[in-house]
């Protein structure tokens, strides 16, 4: 009787060992969620307590006047129960140094009368004691459960409840057994078999309990991931949908400006082109009667040569189509701004498998406005995202470094694609000139704009081992 009572209990020592191992290894790879603390403590003191008694059991003689290792093994199930009951409890309230002091003296106060009862008292007695401690310490799981779910309904809660509301209704039967006993047990060989069924059927279903516990944990990190994809599409819909409306706004300002243009040359080039004609005819029918003499002759090409002038200072006025009034400049920390944008983009790197490594120097400065510096890098950042997006290397990166040199500040940002196609090279800068489907051909366009603006430069160079790379210079604020 005795090995099979232990082997029982050795039994549920190794499956919850089983469970304390495969979700500790699970959830020490999650980030965003983490077990409870307490589970785990309960869990882990759990095991001990288990393999304790089951190991009692096997050297026990007189049940009456059991070893002091039957004392450590209930305090470590009444410890366990303990922090079981913290886990519940910490679903609806932080935990105070006051829960912490209480539970500590009514363990103090729990073993010492239990190694009282084990030197004075019946086996009867003892079992009738744990049995009862057991049941409050249920109870009070189970209103902390209760109260979490009318929060937040949850399966494994409910799961959790049932089980525990089992383990009580068995710490409560063993009571009932051991109180309508009519003689006093002494052997192992005398428990009733009723009582062994409830016993280890208590155990059972408190190993279903830590096994509830896991799956609400599991079922937290689902919603946890599904809320993680949830968002990151947002994020990515939101600047999908920001670049849309830049390209637009840039497209729109296009046509708006080229429509004035076109309305201003119009009018502008009517004038000396009408003149010029008009002139043309005139020499024409002077040479066709033959009226032409040197003098007219002389006074119409100058007037010709002047209306052509005329012609030509309005074509010059094209230079001026995107002339804008310079927004102020103010000192940029290259380090604060490189963290704003790292933010901005880390949701779509994360997404194409892409390292952002960064080489900057700590002090590095310089005269600039910021949005626009801003945009600069992260047009240069999404170009490098989009042609990684469409690699099939392992291995994503994009570096940005940024230095001093002797024309003021360089900052390049380069990455392991597959670079830019050679006839594409030519008109990388060049407004409404794209090497892909997807862009408008404004975003290295507007770079450049920016960038010269601010008295730098801009260029683009292959990387020898694959992959293309964007530089700028900008002068030094020091």
């Amino acid at each position: 009787m005795k090995p099979l009572i232990a082997l029982y209990f050795f039994i549920l020592a190794l499956i919850q060992a089983g469970l304390l191992l495969g979700i500790y290894n699970y959830y020490r790879s999650q980030i965003t969620v983490r077990a409870s603390k307490y589970w785990m403590i309960s869990l882990s003191i759990s095991i001990l307590a288990l393999t304790t008694f089951g190991a009692g059991i096997l050297t026990v003689g007189d049940l009456s006047k059991p070893q002091f290792n039957f004392t450590i093994a209930n305090s470590l199930f009444v410890a366990a129960a303990i922090f079981q009951g913290f886990f519940c409890l910490s679903l609806n309230r932080l935990l105070l140094r006051r829960d912490f002091t209480i539970a500590g003296f009514g363990f103090l106060l729990f073993f010492i009368a239990f190694e009282t009862l084990r030197h004075i008292g019946t086996f009867e007695s003892r079992t009738i004691f744990m049995a009862s401690l057991a049941s409050l310490l249920y109870m009070w799981q189970i209103l902390a459960i209760h109260k979490k779910r009318k929060s937040e309904p949850s399966i494994q809660l409910q799961y959790l409840q049932y089980v525990s509301s089992a383990e009580l209704c068995f710490a409560i039967s063993r009571v009932i057994i051991l109180a309508a006993q009519s003689f006093t047990i002494r052997e192992v060989g005398q428990l009733p078999q009723v009582l062994i069924f409830f016993t280890i059927a208590q155990l059972v279903m408190n190993t279903l309990a830590y096994i509830a516990i896991g799956g609400y944990w599991s079922e937290h990190i689902s919603k946890a991931n599904l809320r993680s994809e949830i968002e990151n599409k947002e994020i990515k819909d939101l600047l999908q949908e920001r670049e849309a409306l830049i390209n637009s706004l840039l497209k729109a300002n296009k046509t708006v400006a080229t429509g004035a243009l076109s309305a201003s040359i119009a009018h502008e080039l009517n004038q000396p082109l009408g003149a010029s004609q008009l002139n043309i005819q005139f020499l024409q029918k002077k040479l066709a009667d033959g009226e032409l003499n040197p003098l007219m002759q002389k006074e119409v090409l100058e007037t010709l040569l002047a209306d052509n002038q005329r012609a030509a200072n309005v074509i010059r006025s094209l230079r001026s189509i995107f002339t804008d009034k310079k927004l102020a400049s103010e000192v940029v920390k290259f380090t604060e701004l490189m963290s704003s944008i790292e933010a901005i983009a880390l949701p779509e790197l994360r997404m194409q498998h892409i390292r952002l490594k960064l080489s900057i120097d700590q002090n590095l400065v310089m005269q600039i406005h910021r949005s626009e510096l801003q945009q600069v890098l992260l047009n240069l950042i999404n170009n490098a995202i989009l042609a990684l997006s469409k690699f099939s290397a392992i291995d994503k990166w994009i570096v940005i470094t940024g230095k001093y040199t002797e024309e003021g500040v360089e900052v390049s940002v380069s990455d392991n694609g597959p670079g830019i196609p050679h006839e594409a090279r030519e008109h990388l800068f060049e407004l409404f000139s794209t090497s892909t489907h997807q862009g408008m051909g404004l975003g290295l366009w507007l770079c450049k704009h920016i960038i010269q603006r601010h008295g730098g430069k801009i260029w683009y160079e292959n990387v020898p081992s694959g992959g293309a790379k964007f530089s700028f210079t900008l002068p030094s604020a020091l």
